[in-house]
C-alpha cells in the first residue's frame, strides 16, 4: 500500500481508539511497509499538530484525552505507578505531587513531556509485583506503594515525612505478605520502626 493522506491517517487513529502509540504500531495502523513512507506520514501529522513525540519513536494522538499514569505506563515500559503518585492516588499522602513517580525494572531516569516531570525508580526485578489494572493503566496497590516508598527510603534513595502518611488506609495484614517478599533487612527494620509489621 501506497502512502495515505494525513486525513486519512487522522481517521484510521480516530476509529482505532489509538492515543498512544509506537513506530512498530504505526506500520501496523497505517499498513506501511516502507519506512521512509512511514517518516513522511508521521512528519505530517507532527507538522498538522494531530500528533506529538512523547519520546523517541513514540507518540500521543493529541485529539484524544491521556491520562498521566497511562502516559507513564507508555513512556518506560515494563513500568507500572508508585511511590508518592500512587500514595496520593489513594489519599494516604495528603500533598499533590507535581512528579509523576513510577517503578521500573529498567535503569531509572527522569523524562519530561509536556512540562511534567516522569519519573522511573529502578526496582529489581523480583521486587517488581503487587500492582494492578486501574483504567488504563498500571498501579501499584496501596500496601505496594508504600512498601516500594519505605523500601527506597531504607537505601536512603528518597525521603518521605512517614508522620503525613495516612497508615490506617493500609491494610497491615496485605502490607506484612508483601513484606516477606523483600529480603532487604534495612527496609524490615523501617517497617518494625513504623509499627506496620
Amino acid at each position: 500500500m501506497g502512502t495515505i493522506s494525513k486525513d486519512k491517517a487522522i481517521k484510521i487513529l480516530h476509529q482505532k481508539g489509538v492515543k498512544l502509540f509506537s513506530l512498530a504500531d504505526a506500520k501496523k495502523l497505517f499498513a506501511q511497509k516502507n519506512d521512509n513512507t512511514l517518516y513522511k506520514i508521521i512528519q505530517r501529522l507532527e507538522a498538522a499538530q494531530v500528533i506529538a513525540r512523547v519520546s523517541q519513536g513514540k507518540y500521543q494522538f493529541l485529539l484524544r484525552e491521556v491520562d498521566d499514569f497511562e502516559l507513564a505506563n507508555f513512556l518506560v515500559y515494563p513500568s507500572y505507578v508508585s511511590l508518592e503518585s500512587a500514595l496520593c492516588f489513594y489519599g494516604i499522602l495528603p500533598q499533590f505531587t507535581y512528579t509523576i513517580t513510577s517503578v521500573s525494572t529498567l535503569k531509572s531516569r527522569k523524562i519530561i513531556y509536556q512540562d511534567k516531570e516522569y519519573e522511573f525508580a529502578h526496582l529489581a526485578k523480583k521486587y517488581f509485583f503487587g500492582f494492578e489494572k486501574e483504567k488504563d493503566f498500571l498501579l501499584a496497590t496501596p500496601e505496594k506503594a508504600l512498601l516500594d516508598e519505605a523500601y527506597f527510603v531504607a537505601k536512603k534513595l528518597r525521603q518521605i515525612h512517614f508522620a503525613d502518611v495516612d497508615l490506617k488506609r493500609i491494610n497491615k495484614k496485605k502490607l506484612k505478605e508483601l513484606a516477606e517478599g523483600f529480603s532487604f533487612l534495612p527496609l524490615q527494620n523501617l517497617l518494625k520502626k513504623l509499627k506496620l509489621i
